[in-house]
């Protein structure tokens, strides 16, 4: 079976910048559907829209837009696709270094330092924070490369202060490992993203991984701080919510197209991963949209 490697995303910053700015209109942005990781961390405000949010072992959904801030080497996928309905999307990604070591290195750059060492497990940001600061982001489209430079200064600075915040992985996550385990661990998202609708058994991951079912299930617990079934399981409950949101079909449909081929299992599952039934969550979210 022929497994693609992830590759190391090379990027490049913006001509005449340290740090590299992109902004796409609507689901513009379709290159990285697939896990993936780089040395840079990543900032991303996608305005308005609902979709998937799969950044280490976490996996969840987001409404109303989103704000992250991804760790430098933390494995995740893009954001939008074509059912998003965002207005846009802005990544920015810059080394932990970006300004050079010297400039890093004083007091007044504590909080951005603060902030880099935090977001290692990716953070999102939620309430005023996300308006706000997404709105800032926005606008650093229109300003020259100096000017760019101190807003986006300013930006992670009152991102390190603000409260309205989600630690998206638990602190047990490491994937500050070598690029032989981001590798190896990049193989595994990747075949569950591809493969989830399928029954995977711990044989066949172990395998693909190059690893007996003992090191492997001890390898995925101490990177991920989940079984590797709890992460299966995971992925098909945040693609069943996904599903809820955006196609009109029916729940058994829902359950079977998620991976699940036991009913029962799925809305018990369903229940105790977000709190409330399948039928109850899709009766929500269709009035917070529509409010």
């Amino acid at each position: 079976m022929s497994i693609k490697k992830p590759a190391l995303e090379v990027i490049n910053p913006t001509f005449g910048s340290s740090f590299s700015f992109v902004k796409f209109d609507e689901n513009q942005n379709q290159n990285t559907s697939y896990w993936h990781y780089h040395p840079e961390i990543e900032l991303v405000y996608v305005k308005g829209g609902a979709g998937k949010r799969q950044i280490g072992s976490h996996i969840s959904y987001y409404t109303e837009g989103d704000l992250i801030l991804i760790g430098s080497n933390l494995p995740h996928c893009g954001f939008t696709d074509k059912f998003t309905g965002n207005e846009n999307e802005v990544v920015i990604q810059m080394l932990p270094d970006f300004l050079g070591a010297d400039l890093m290195s004083k007091p007044e750059m504590n909080n951005i330092k603060l902030l880099f060492k935090r977001c290692k497990g990716g953070l999102a940001f939620t309430g005023k924070t996300k308006e706000i600061i997404g709105e800032r982001i926005e606008g650093l489209e229109k300003l020259n490369s100096f000017e760019r430079l101190l807003g986006f200064l300013s930006i992670l600075n009152e991102l390190q202060l603000s409260e309205d915040y989600q630690i998206l992985n638990a602190e047990g996550f490491s994937m500050q490992a070598d690029v032989q385990d981001n590798d190896r661990i990049n193989i595994v998202f990747n075949y569950v993203k591809k493969n989830f609708q399928q029954p995977i058994t711990l044989e066949e991951i172990a395998s693909i991984s190059g690893m007996t079912v003992p090191s492997f299930c001890r390898y995925f617990k101490q990177i991920t701080g989940k079984t590797f079934t709890h992460f299966v399981n995971e992925y098909r409950l945040v693609h069943a919510s996904k599903l809820l949101a955006e196609k009109p079909i029916g729940i058994t449909d829902i359950c079977f197209e998620s991976g699940f081929n036991n009913f029962s299992y799925f809305n018990k599952s369903f229940k105790k991963f977000t709190g409330k039934t399948p039928s109850q969550y899709r009766n929500e979210l269709k009035t917070v949209i529509e409010d």
